[in-house]
């Protein structure tokens, strides 16, 4: 009897695919213009900012501002809105079904972790949040690999199943303290401020996994939110 409930949890949690979380570059060529919206049900960013599928725009933030409240009310407003087109003199749009979002938390604490879970769990978003929280006392690589997870699970929602992926990343500021505290331990020489200097090249090879490919359905599209250390806005990694 035991044997054989092991053996149906094995065959719960067979994957259906096994992809690189490094992810493959997009040929540019590829990609199509950004053309249809993003709604985030928050009117300062629909009307003055929009975001259209596909794009990545980031969203500055410091310490002790709300932007944990503003991802998670994100996460329950946001949808996508079609081009209105006349018909029989009649307006047809409105939102569509094929919509997910993937949200990953980086170095959170755990009052922060269990706010997300909390606040996802209670306004019904979690039936359509893939969910990553890496908390503040797990290993260091797991904070660096934690976004690239987040990134290969939108890429098979958007290429594979046809999805419109919103891609939401906290703290990218906890993700660059990883890349310094990692280069550190390997001796290699610092930048600025001691961060290394493939920083930049390695943050490009995560935002530029956003976009439209010519011939899929589906998009992705990131929001990436940094909190900027002693609201510097020189700072390196903002």
């Amino acid at each position: 009897m035991v044997l054989g409930s092991l053996l149906i949890m094995v065959l719960l949690f067979l994957p259906e695919a096994y992809l690189d979380i490094s992810g493959s570059s997009i040929n540019p060529s590829e990609r199509t213009y950004p053309e249809e919206m993003i709604q985030t049900g928050i009117s300062t960013i629909d009307v003055m900012n929009s975001i259209a599928r596909g794009q990545k725009i980031p969203l500055f933030s410091a310490a002790g501002l709300p932007h944990n409240e503003i991802a998670a009310q994100i996460c329950r407003q946001a949808g996508l809105v079609k081009r209105l087109e006349k018909s029989e003199n009649l307006l047809e749009g409105g939102e569509e079904d094929n919509f997910a979002i993937v949200f990953a938390a980086m170095g959170v604490n755990m009052e922060t972790a269990q706010f997300f879970k909390r606040d996802f769990e209670e306004n019904g978003s979690m039936e359509r949040v893939t969910l990553f929280l890496n908390l503040a006392n797990d290993p260091t690589i797991e904070r660096i690999i934690t976004p690239r997870i987040a990134l290969t699970t939108a890429e098979y929602l958007a290429y594979e199943c046809g999805k419109h992926v919103l891609v939401i990343l906290t703290d990218m500021s906890s993700y660059a303290d990883a890349l310094r505290e990692v280069s550190a331990a390997r001796e290699e020489v610092p930048g600025r401020r001691g961060y290394p200097g493939y920083m930049y090249t390695d943050l490009a090879t995560i935002y530029e996994r956003a976009g439209r490919i010519e011939g899929r359905t589906g998009s992705i599209t990131q929001i990436p939110i940094l909190t900027m250390p002693n609201d510097d806005i020189t700072h390196p990694h903002p």
